[in-house]
């Protein structure tokens, strides 16, 4: 979980930091979990740009990762841990006692040789999966289901994790992440621990084409468009904005605009917001 400097041989190289990767066992991940995966550098069906500055990038396969854990009561056996180019988090490749591999996120403290296992009769300890309902009250978790059954959606990036503040009926409360606090179903599956890679929000990129490697292209200012391209563009020399608030390049404000609808179904289940006071 340590980062690593750069002697300042380059200015971008002053500036640099990466993971150490001590945590990784291997750079060979399984193939019988590896899937093509192909680029849309941010194109629709209609090959119109839907997302801006994606394109290009190494090429890269994606790992399938077993969300659910609905294999109750057979212990799995951690074989390796690795780096997965598609998320933060690091994975770790487990093998079950009836031989089936999968992938997990793997959580911080996890190490090869472990066991692990899934279901409500399972201890709490790092990696095992049980539903909330048999999780202590206090105990920091990851990979929550929204839903029963449809596997973990809540709290699956590096270095995060939830806690289970109470539990009332059919309903257990979370504190995530982004301060916000919900209701979850009880039957709702989570990990215990925290996520790893933990010093993945130290890491400083350091140059545009580390940036490039990852699949982001130039974000071009608005101020430096034409009046055609750009609500800020235009004037001579570095002409102010001259709006009441910065614009989108559609035309609708930049800052302090609400997009999220009115009324949703989960507003029930939102006790604090994460932008909140």
């Amino acid at each position: 979980m340590a980062v690593k400097k750069f002697r300042p041989t380059t200015p971008s190289r002053r500036q640099m930091t990466m993971p150490t990767f001590e945590e990784i066992t291997t750079d060979k991940p399984e193939k019988s979990l590896l899937v093509a995966k192909s680029k849309t550098a941010g194109r629709n069906a209609h090959g119109k740009i839907t997302v801006r500055h994606h394109g290009g990038g190494a090429k890269q396969k994606y790992r399938i990762i077993d969300f659910k854990r609905n294999k109750d009561g057979i212990p799995a056996k951690v074989s390796t841990i690795e780096y997965d180019p598609n998320r933060s988090a690091y994975i770790a490749l487990i093998v079950y006692a009836d031989g089936e591999k999968t992938y997990i996120i793997a959580p911080v403290g996890i190490k090869v040789g472990d066991v692990i296992v899934s279901g409500s009769e399972s201890d709490i300890k790092p990696g095992n999966t049980l539903p909330m309902k048999n999780i202590p009250v206090g105990t920091v978790i990851h990979n929550i289901e929204l839903h029963a059954g449809r596997g973990a959606q809540l709290v699956r990036s590096a270095g995060s994790s939830a806690q289970l503040m109470a539990k009332e009926g059919n309903y257990a409360t979370l504190r995530l992440p982004s301060g916000e606090v919900r209701y979850v179903r009880v039957e709702c599956k989570a990990t215990i621990g925290t996520v790893s890679n933990v010093a993945h929000k130290d890491v400083n990129i350091g140059k545009a084409g580390r940036k490039r490697h990852m699949g982001w292209r130039p974000t071009v200012r608005g101020s430096v468009m034409n009046p055609c391209d750009h609500p800020h563009g235009g004037g001579e020399g570095k002409s102010p904005v001259g709006r009441p608030s910065p614009l989108t390049p559609w035309g609708k404000p930049a800052l302090g605009y609400k997009t999220r609808k009115t009324k949703k179904y989960s507003d029930r289940l939102i006790i604090r917001g994460r932008n909140s006071k």
